[in-house]
């Protein structure tokens, strides 16, 4: 479901913990988090943070974060490390890019190649791969 403005603590927690594992660098590095938070607030704001939580604790993430009039791209798929395993993943994912398709876009997505979990739930939710391309951060 979507996340509501007055949960962006419980899923901030998980959003910097799925960043920092994903990117390997910390969010909060330079400003104390401020910006993070206000893009990670500005995504919920939007309608376009979704989770579970379990007892107001974040299990599954994810995010609808670039967004054309035809597509939008799902990112930030994140389950919590004690929730692994039990289907979350593609439950959630299924459930976001159902949603994309019902607001009449495409949904579409992209994860690294050595991430077979992940290669291997979004297959099970129906995406397929149509193209590699590499990813640069500039700071």
């Amino acid at each position: 479901r979507p996340v509501r403005p007055d949960e962006l603590d419980a899923y901030l927690v998980a959003a910097i913990d799925m960043f920092i594992g994903e990117v390997g660098i910390d969010p909060r590095i330079g400003d104390g988090g401020r910006g993070y938070r206000r893009r990670v607030a500005g995504l919920i704001a939007a309608g376009r943070a979704w989770a579970r939580f379990e007892r107001g604790e974040v299990v599954f993430k994810a995010e609808i974060g670039s967004q054309s009039p035809a597509v939008g791209q799902i990112q930030g798929v994140w389950v919590h490390p004690d929730w692994r395993g039990r289907g979350l993943g593609a439950a959630g994912t299924a459930t976001l890019a159902a949603a994309v398709v019902r607001s009449g876009r495409t949904a579409s997505l992209y994860v690294n190649s050595y991430n077979t979990v992940a290669r291997a739930t979004y297959a099970k939710v129906g995406f397929t791969q149509v193209g590699t391309f590499a990813t640069v951060l500039l700071d």
